[in-house]
Formats: C-alpha cells, sequence, structure tokens
C-alpha cells in the first residue's frame, strides 16, 4: 500500500493582500498528477487546509474540485483532518456526503475517540491499514481549567491531556499490531524539537503543548504531522515527520524545499520513505545590503525557471538617508516586468543603528513580532522585575479562545 503525506495547504492565504490562487491550483495539479504517477493508494491531508476559519469562495471552489477530481484517480482513499487554522464546522458540514465517496473528514476532537480510528479496505473488503485520525487538539479538548493553577501545572496538563489522546488508541489497535495490519497517527501540533518559520504562530507560549517524538505510542509505524511548514523529522526519528506546507507562505521560508512524503508499506512493514520536491512556480526573493549590492543582485535575477513572476522582499542598508532613494529603485525595476517588489522594509541607517546599539538594545521591527511578541515585550516594561511566566499563559488561552471564537 502506498501513501501520501502532506499538509498545511492554506488555501486562500495572502500574502501582503496579494492572492495566492495561482500557486495553489499549481500545486493541486501537480498533486493530482503525482498521485496519478506514483500510484498513491491514500491520501493523508494533516491539517490547515484552509489558511482562517472563514475560507474565500474562491479558496472552497479550490479545495472541492481538487476532491471531484482525486475521486477519479487510483487513490482509494482520502483522509483530511483540522487544523487550528481550520473551522471545525466548515471541514465537517460536508463529511456525511463525502464518505460515500472514501473521503473521511474529522475536522475537530470527536466525543468517542473510536470516531478518529479509521479502517481503510481494499475494493475486495480486506482491511490493508487503519489511520488514526487526530486533529488539532484545541484546549477545551485535552483539558479542564483548574482555578488557581500555577503556569507549570497547566503546561503540564496540557502536555499529558495531548499525549493520553494518542495513549488511548493503544488498547483498540492491539488487534490490529496482533493481525500484522499497519497503523498510521496523524495529527496537527507543536513536537518538541521541531523547527518554525518566522511566520507560524505557536500553539501555545513558550513550549506549552509541545510533545516529544517518546510520547508518541510505539505502536504507530508512521505519524504524519501538519503545522510546522518546513519538512522534517521529530528529534530525527525517521517514522514522526512534518511534511510542511506546499509553497512558501513568508519570505521566512524562501530557503526551504517543499516536499510531500512517499510511504510503502508492505506486509506490515514500512519498506520505503521517501519525499517527492514540489515544483515552485512562483518564487519568494529576499535582497538585502547596501544599494549598490542590491542594485547588483535586482539587475542579475533570473526568473526564467519560473511561470508567475517573482515576488520580492527589500532591506537597504544605507550610510545615509537618500533622498531620491524610491526613485532609483523604481527606474530598476521597470526593467525587471518578472520581478514585483512586495515589501520594502525601511532602510537601515548604519549610523543611527550603531548609535543605537551602544546605548540600548535594538527593537525589533514590529511588523514581524508576534502577539505573544508584544504582549511579553509590554509586560518587561512595565513590571521589569517580576515574572511573566503565568500572565505569558493566560495571555495564550486568550488568543485561542478568541481563534475558537472566530471558528465557531
Amino acid at each position: 500500500m502506498r501513501i501520501l503525506h502532506t499538509s498545511d495547504w492554506h488555501l486562500g492565504q495572502r500574502l501582503v493582500n496579494l492572492e495566492r490562487t495561482e500557486e495553489h491550483q499549481h500545486f493541486l495539479n501537480w498533486l493530482l498528477d503525482t498521485i496519478q504517477h506514483e500510484k498513491v493508494d491514500v491520501l493523508l491531508m494533516a491539517g490547515d487546509v484552509f489558511d482562517n476559519g472563514a475560507p474565500s469562495n474562491t479558496a472552497l471552489k479550490l479545495y472541492y474540485d481538487f476532491l471531484r477530481k482525486v475521486c477519479a484517480t487510483c487513490c482509494r482513499h482520502i483522509i483530511i483532518t483540522g487544523g487550528n487554522h481550520d473551522s471545525v464546522s466548515t471541514l465537517n458540514a460536508p463529511k456525511e456526503l463525502l464518505d460515500c465517496f472514501n473521503i473521511k473528514v474529522v475536522g475537530g476532537a470527536t466525543p468517542d475517540i473510536l470516531d478518529e480510528l479509521l479502517e481503510l479496505r481494499s475494493k475486495e473488503g480486506e482491511l490493508e491499514l487503519v489511520v488514526c485520525a487526530v486533529p488539532f487538539l484545541r484546549d477545551r479538548d485535552v483539558r479542564l481549567s483548574i482555578p488557581g493553577e500555577s503556569a507549570e501545572e497547566r503546561e503540564n496538563r496540557i502536555k499529558q491531556g495531548i499525549a493520553d489522546h494518542y495513549a488511548a488508541f493503544v488498547p483498540h489497535i492491539q488487534k490490529y499490531k496482533q493481525a500484522q495490519i499497519p497503523v498510521v497517527a496523524m495529527g496537527h501540533l507543536f513536537a518538541a524539537g521541531g523547527t518554525a518559520s518566522d511566520w507560524e504562530k505557536e500553539i501555545h507560549v513558550g513550549n506549552l503543548g509541545q510533545i516529544g517524538a517518546a510520547q508518541f505510542p510505539e505502536e504507530f509505524d508512521y505519524v504524519a504531522l501538519g503545522h510546522l511548514h518546513r519538512p522534517q523529522k521529530v528529534n530525527n526519528t525517521h517514522h514522526i515527520r512534518y511534511s510542511g506546507s506546499p509553497i512558501p507562505l513568508s519570505f521566512s521560508e524562501v530557503t526551504d524545499t517543499k516536499v510531500v512524503f512517499i510511504l510503502d508499506f508492505e506486509q506490515n512493514e514500512l519498506t520505503d520513505l521517501r519525499e517527492l520536491e514540489i515544483p515552485c512556480c512562483r518564487k519568494l526573493v529576499r535582497f538585502k545590503g547596501d544599494l549598490d549590492k542590491v542594485k547588483l543582485q535586482l539587475a542579475g535575477y533570473d526568473n526564467s525557471a519560473y511561470t508567475l513572476p517573482a515576488w520580492a522582499e527589500l532591506q537597504l542598508e544605507l550610510d545615509a538617508p537618500l533622498p531620491d532613494l524610491n526613485r532609483q529603485l523604481e527606474e530598476l525595476l521597470a526593467l525587471k516586468p518578472e520581478l514585483q517588489l512586495l515589501i520594502h522594509r525601511p532602510p537601515i541607517i548604519k549610523a543611527a543603528r550603531e548609535a543605537l546599539e551602544q546605548h540600548v538594545q535594538p527593537e525589533a521591527d514590529l511588523h514581524t513580532l508576534l502577539e505573544k511578541d508584544v504582549f511579553l515585550k509590554r509586560c518587561q516594561s512595565t513590571f521589569p522585575d517580576s515574572d511573566h511566566s503565568e500572565l505569558e499563559a493566560t495571555f495564550a488561552e486568550l488568543m485561542e479562545l478568541m481563534g475558537q471564537e472566530k471558528e465557531s
């Protein structure tokens, strides 16, 4: 049996208010071709189908068009779990209809854990694979608030709740293990040891909610994870992996290679695990340095390998302000129609920066900070001598509750 693991499509995502529809369509077309060419039997999509809980009609059309087309391929089973960006109700709304096409959707944690345990059978009815399809576990799914608990106690309860959710499958999958049926788990979470991009928002403040590779039961033959956008192993564990996002979702991902994973199971053994690189149709590129260096980089940029114009982020370092800087850049960019300047950060004036560094620690650009970073800086400013851990944890809960209300 051949399985394809993907995640974090973020359909409907916009970058500086520009839609990514063409890029997502390019990926989905490639994915359909790959499923057919590789003779994939099972597609696992581990969360964040959409970029927000109220996807646009365009994003919904991308999703349903893909599901319609994938049913005409050799792929016999499609399993989709919800991520932290997804609305549980939006994903679950058509689940009974999609079930008729062997498309299983688990938008959120279920009251009965057996509803997340899926048996995949051949056309002849023979059991071939079992999938523990765990979606993103929200705070309310894994713990109940206890008045007066400390930040450390709260952190431990979250971690334990996530670990317990996976451990609860173990008694139910023993019969499959004894029958030599492979068991695969899915998840959408921040596993300890994972590497996040700058754009990604952690589920909880600090390391709250992170579980390690050792906390996934050894009965799982493979763990297909979503949430982190860089493809990677968890704690260098071969069978626990993030597939990453199919397109770079921010300029912090410009150097990442985007992939899907292909798994082959034979007689209960994971015999092969390989990655397939996803072709890129639009390049995100960063230009940084002094004006002469950036001019050379812009003039020498070659976009011939890509079908769509490149989007650029620019950060100049100047000795002194230049009144005609914008004019110089506009003239140069006019000669590069295949390159669109998307983000032009305020120039860094070297003398001012050096003077600032001698007296105070430089502040980060507000646009690059996460909400939790802004909150922590405010705490440090207002209560410089206090422990902020409990305030951070409370802020994290508030942010998550706000996100859940947006979805409902």
